[in-house]
């Protein structure tokens, strides 16, 4: 099956197929249950939830419900993990546990990150990897401050309006989705590079073994990284180097099954011997540019030998008391600053309350999607490389301006979006704190299920297609241009109070992002979440280009009806749209014994409790000690 972006239609039949797997497994039928060997009784076709050939998902035709959860919240799925030495979060448990054996052997959060992220260029290769970008924040305990990174790419010299015009491409069409004409220069690599360099403690060589040991000897093949692979079977098949690494015999890899990538091992390799040029203006550099100019692109060598990462200011807003950070455009942080600015200031000159309203109340829902329309609507109208134009931030994060879009805010009535757009995608996001009080939010991202869907020969990884994200509009900001950074999805977010660190916080899938983080910052603010709470409760996705509102079946039961008579467009959803949260919450201890420099074993625990959560709609895991 062919995955597609904006193909909300297959996440929503998911929940009515699973539903008629169950209905037809509650249904005895004459001869469909075999007796065991013992004769006591029947036997599944699938003891232990081991796949076969008729049922290769056994997971889809149990009917048992769910048990009950004896203390706090019952919804919950497991409490918060906490850990005081350090703590990762992330969407995969092998790669978490790579980042926290790198925390104990010494290293600090710098390292555990890139390790953390190699691991999951391994194991959810579909989303991430050194074909893609990353956006990241950093709170150094020894400066004492927040720092921000944008290791984004940039397009080739090549691309202009009239390269896409002789392709066939214009404003109406936009920039392919997939293939060669899609993929701009991969930013993680120098990413990776450069926080090692201003923050680690350890080198590539260091930090990539345990990834290139998994890539090397395999991984287990869960289900749901089995399901999201599946819907690219058709897509991959296009391209033979793609098939090679990604496809057995023609499809994805079997669920459990062990999945090996030897190319990738050797990229790691590569770049722990021979460092980030290897990437940009070594063997792996000719590697893409050979792949894509023989597909048709014009790439130069300095298109990838000149890149160079950017060190950044975060920008950031309060609400209700806390500094929420953002990296700056060309991502599309601000529209998260800016929704909590709608919603904080709105308040009091609509009349509602979220704490009050609570979240069973579809008024509640209508201004938190109200909210969304109008910052997504800036979002699109200025959303571009600062390099090339100018993002009025100062207008758009000011509370005056929030205020004065109240008027444009009905509890009782939708309003449709004033500009439409998608930005769908798929990403991964992580989070670590040391024992010294270092705590980084990082995320990367290949764009959408792999990329370009281009795999580079010999090295195991496909390229983004970030270049999607571009305009062809002259009139837009975010026309493409040479060396220009495109409108980019990924955020990373970071909270603070009276300027010190609280919360290491992210939630991957496109632009559910921004809207997500809303929702996850009022669940603990607002309504006193702790950090795994807030990541289980049911969200909505709302889409700017056909208004349509997806909400999690038990929210859509909740208050769906409701919205509909307002005027939204409700549709009964899973959680696939919903993306993947993590969080890293940092408790201080004022008794406890601050933290030291240095790696030694000696070293006391970070002065205070890290707790931490991850969401149960991927594989996420959080894991300290």
């Amino acid at each position: 099956m062919s995955r597609r972006r904006g193909d909300t239609v297959r996440r929503r039949l998911l929940i009515t197929a699973s539903a008629a797997a169950v209905a037809l497994s509650s249904t005895i039928l004459p001869g469909s249950l075999a007796m065991g060997e013992s004769g006591h009784g029947t036997v599944s076709d699938t003891p232990f939830g081991t796949p076969t050939d008729d049922k290769p998902d056994p997971g889809r035709s149990i009917t048992a419900v769910r048990g009950d959860r004896a203390s706090n919240w019952a919804e919950q799925t497991g409490s918060e993990v906490l850990a005081r030495h350090g703590m990762v979060a992330t969407s995969q448990p092998l790669a978490a546990q790579a980042g926290l054996d790198i925390l104990k052997r010494g290293g600090n959060a710098a390292d555990a990150a890139v390790a953390t992220a190699a691991m999951l260029g391994v194991v959810e290769p579909y989303s991430a990897g050194i074909g893609g970008d990353m956006f990241m924040l950093y709170y150094s305990a020894k400066d004492r401050h927040l720092y921000g990174l944008n290791a984004s790419g940039w397009a080739p010299r090549s691309w202009t309006p009239e390269y896409f015009k002789k392709l066939g491409y214009d404003a109406d069409t936009g920039v392919p989705l997939y293939g060669v004409h899609s993929i701009t220069v991969p930013g993680a690599v120098d990413g990776w590079d450069q926080l090692l360099r201003r923050f680690g403690t350890m080198d590539f060589d260091q930090v990539l073994k345990p990834a290139i040991t998994t890539a090397e000897q395999g991984y287990g093949l869960t289900e749901r990284i089995h399901r999201d692979w599946e819907y690219m079977e058709e897509d991959l098949a296009q391209d033979p180097d793609s098939v090679k690494t990604f496809l057995v015999d023609g499809k994805a890899p079997p669920l459990y099954s062990n999945v090996r990538n030897p190319d990738l091992a050797k990229a790691y390799r590569t770049l722990a011997s021979r460092g980030r040029d290897a990437f940009y203006k070594g063997p792996i550099a000719d590697a893409i540019l050979a792949k894509v100019n023989r597909l048709g692109a014009k790439w130069v060598p300095s298109d990838l030998a000149d890149f160079r990462s950017e060190w950044v200011t975060p920008i950031s807003t309060t609400y209700k008391g806390y500094e929420v950070f953002q990296t700056p455009p060309n991502s599309q942080g601000f529209a998260t600053l800016e929704m909590l600015n709608i919603v904080e200031q709105c308040g009091p000159r609509l009349g509602y309350d979220l704490a009050a309203l609570g979240p069973r109340s579809a008024t509640f829902w209508q201004v938190l999607v109200e909210a969304k329309k109008l910052a997504f609507s800036d979002l699109e109208a200025h959303n571009a490389d600062p390099r090339f134009e100018r993002v009025p931030l100062d207008r758009l994060l000011s509370k005056q301006y929030a205020a004065s879009l109240c008027g444009k805010i009905s509890l009782t009535q939708a309003r449709a979006p004033e500009i439409k757009t998608v930005h769908h995608g798929d990403t991964v996001y992580l989070t670590v704190g040391d024992r010294w009080g270092n705590m980084v939010s990082f995320i990367y991202s290949i764009y959408d299920y792999f990329g370009s869907q281009i795999t580079v020969p010999g090295y195991g990884f496909p390229l983004q297609d970030r270049g999607n994200l571009f305009s062809l509009d002259p009139a837009s900001p975010n026309v493409v241009a040479p060396r220009k950074r495109p409108f980019h999805t990924i955020i990373p977010a970071f909270v603070m109070k009276n300027g010190k660190p609280l919360l290491a916080f992210g939630t991957m899938s496109g632009d559910e992002q921004p809207q997500a983080q809303v929702q996850e910052i009022v669940n603990m603010v607002d309504l006193g979440m702790n950090v795994q709470a807030a990541g289980d409760a049911a969200r909505f996705h709302h889409d700017q280009a056909t208004d349509e509102l997806d909400l999690e079946s038990g929210l859509y039961d909740l208050v769906g009806e409701q919205l509909a008579a307002w005027g939204q467009k409700p549709v009964r959803a899973n959680g696939d749209l919903m993306g993947g949260y993590q969080a890293l919450l940092f408790t201080p201890d004022p008794a406890a014994k601050p933290p030291q420099g240095g790696g030694i074993d000696g070293d006391p625990p970070v002065n205070g409790m890290y707790r931490a959560g991850s969401d149960f709609r991927k594989d996420g895991q959080a894991v300290g000690w």
